[in-house]
């Protein structure tokens, strides 16, 4: 097991982590406003679960494979970058749809699908590869042994906080969708907006490097 001081300073590090916008925020908050605060909390729950294949990938030894080779890392990148921005188009094509309802656009894909989709994202997401590959190693007690067990309970704990984090922004972005929905106009923007916000995000997922 993890010894407790260093679970305890992995789990503020992550804390302070996850509290900075970054990508998974931007897709949250996309989501959210595009789907709603099912859609977003769903998208929260499927990206947490698409990380755990990537923390086992790395408690394994795989995820260096994955960071070190140029065309397994580019691969993996563009093509979560490239689903990002297919999500995000789709969510501008549907605007006037969610403008109609605030419930069907969720209702539109079943709920297993909104997990798959949050998943995939978890899963190719480049930062979240490299994050795991870097900085899990560091609070690992190779004197205790069971190093993937480690490995693996370390990343655990940062999906927990993270779907936590993630929850909220989902929580108030969603919330935010129920207040413009009372206009269709401001709805529709809204819907785009979001779209807009996931396609940016695949654009910036697409320049990341194994460096950065």
């Amino acid at each position: 097991m993890v010894p407790l001081p260093n679970l305890l300073t992995f789990a503020l590090a992550s804390v302070a982590l996850i509290a900075l916008p970054g990508p998974t925020v931007l897709f949250v908050i996309g989501r959210s406003l595009a789907l709603g605060r099912l859609g977003g909390f769903l998208s929260v729950v499927g990206n947490a679960l698409g990380m755990l294949p990537v923390i086992a990938a790395v408690a394994l030894g795989l995820g260096a494979i994955v960071t070190e080779s140029v065309l397994v890392f580019t691969v993996v990148k563009f093509a979560g970058a490239a689903y990002i921005v297919y999500l995000g188009v789709q969510a501008i094509r549907h605007r006037r749809t969610a403008a109609g309802s605030i419930a069907v656009s969720t209702a539109a894909k079943s709920k297993w699908r909104l997990l798959a989709e949050g998943s995939v994202v978890g899963i190719s997401n480049p930062k979240s590869i490299v994050f795991f590959v870097a900085v899990l190693p560091q609070f690992v007690d190779y004197s205790a042994g069971a190093v993937p067990m480690q490995l693996m309970s370390l990343g655990i704990v940062f999906v927990v906080l993270a779907l936590l984090g993630d929850s909220t922004w989902a929580l108030a972005a969603g919330s935010a969708r129920d207040w413009f929905a009372k206009s269709p106009r401001r709805m529709e923007h809204l819907s785009a907006t979001g779209g807009v916000m996931m396609v940016g995000l695949g654009g910036v997922l697409a320049a990341t490097g194994a460096s950065s």
